[in-house]
C-alpha cells in the first residue's frame, strides 16, 4: 500500500477484536475498516500497538493482523502503520521484513523496556535494525516513556537521526512533554517530519505547537467530532476547537476515574460502532458492566456543538 500523501491528520490507534475465548477475530475487520471511513471519516490506522495489545500477541497473531487490514483497507484507507517493535531484536526485524513484504504504508517501532537502552546511541542502534530490514518503507519512532520507561527525549533523538535511519519520517509522540516536542518541531521543520501526537486529551495544545495530526485511541469512536476539531483549529475557530477539545476531555475525565484503559476502549468501542471487540487478553481483564452503563450514559449526555 503505497501512501498517496504524507501521514497528517488522525491515525486510530486499534483495538484488535478477539472473539469470546481469547483468539484474535479477524473477520470483522472488513466492518471495522467500513465504520472507520463512513461514520467517523477516519482513513489512517496504527496496527498492533498499545490499544492493540500488540505485545500481548504472538508474532504469528500479529502478522495475521496485519495482513487483515492492509487487505481490507485496500482502497478505502490511505495508510496502514504497522506496529513492529518487540523486546527481541530478531522478532521485531522479522516483523518489520513482513509489513514491508505485505505492502505497509509504514512501520513504527518502540523503544526496547526490558533490557532499555540508555542513551540516544544505544536506541538508534537498535531502531536502525530493524529499519534497514524493510529499506523502503517509511519508518516511526514510537514515543511512549511512561510505558517504556525510556525516557531519552526526543529532540535528542532526531539530531542527526536521518543519516543513520534513511526512512526516517515521524514521531508517534505519546508523552505529555510538551516542550520536547515544541523543540522537536521547532529544530526539524525543513526536514518534513510527521509529528503526531498521542495524548488524546490534549491534542489541541499539540496542534498549537505545530503536530502535523495524532494517533489515538478515541478516534476509533470519537473520530468524527475530533475531526471537527482539528477543521476549527485550522479556519482558525479557537473557541469552537476548544469547545470540542473540552467536551471530549470531559468524557475522558469521566472515564479515567471510572479505570479506563484497553479493555474499557474496547467496551466503548463495541457500544458505540455495535461490532463485537470482545474480551482483551490476560492480565488485562474485561471492563466491568457497571462501567459501560456509567461510560455509555456520559457519552450519550454530551450536547456537541455540531447538535448530534
Amino acid at each position: 500500500m503505497t501512501p498517496r500523501k504524507k501521514l497528517e491528520g488522525l491515525v486510530a490507534a486499534t483495538v484488535t477484536p478477539m472473539t469470546p475465548d481469547g483468539q484474535i477475530n479477524l473477520s470483522v475487520i472488513h466492518q471495522y475498516v467500513d465504520y472507520l471511513v463512513s461514520e467517523q471519516n477516519v482513513k489512517n490506522v496504527f496496527v498492533n500497538g498499545t490499544t492493540g495489545e500488540g505485545l500481548s500477541l504472538s508474532i504469528q497473531e500479529r502478522k495475521q493482523l496485519a495482513e487483515e487490514w492492509i487487505c481490507q483497507g485496500k482502497n478505502k484507507l490511505d495508510h496502514v502503520i504497522i506496529h513492529v517493535g518487540a523486546l527481541s531484536l530478531p522478532e521485531s526485524q522479522e516483523l518489520a521484513r513482513h509489513a514491508a513484504a505485505i505492502g505497509a504504508s509504514g512501520i513504527a517501532v518502540l523503544a526496547p523496556f526490558f533490557f532499555k537502552p540508555t542513551n540516544k546511541n544505544e536506541l538508534i542502534a537498535f531502531l536502525q535494525k530493524v529499519a534497514s530490514e524493510a529499506p523502503v518503507v517509511p519508518f516511526y519512532y514510537y514515543h511512549i516513556p511512561h510505558l517504556t520507561g525510556v525516557k531519552i527525549y526526543v529532540e535528542e533523538l532526531l539530531d542527526g537521526i536521518k543519516e543513520q535511519i534513511p526512512t526516517f519520517r515521524g514521531v508517534k509522540f505519546s508523552d505529555m512533554d510538551l516542550l520536547d516536542l515544541a523543540q522537536c518541531i521547532n529544530k526539524n521543520e525543513s526536514e518534513q517530519f510527521a509529528f503526531l501526537y498521542g495524548v488524546d486529551e490534549q491534542l489541541l495544545s499539540a496542534l498549537a505547537i505545530g503536530a502535523n495530526g495524532a494517533v489515538g485511541s478515541t478516534f476509533n469512536y470519537l473520530g468524527r467530532k475530533t475531526n471537527l476539531m482539528l477543521q476549527a483549529f485550522a479556519k482558525p475557530d479557537l473557541a469552537l476547537a476548544q469547545k470540542y477539545q473540552f467536551l471530549i476531555g470531559e468524557f475522558l475525565n469521566f472515564v479515567i476515574k471510572l479505570g479506563f484503559g484497553v479493555a474499557q476502549t474496547k467496551a466503548v468501542m463495541t457500544f458505540v460502532s455495535g461490532i463485537p471487540m470482545g474480551p482483551p487478553r490476560l492480565p488485562l481483564v474485561n471492563a466491568s458492566e457497571e462501567f459501560i452503563i456509567e461510560a455509555k450514559a456520559k457519552l450519550d449526555s454530551i450536547a456537541w456543538p455540531d447538535g448530534d
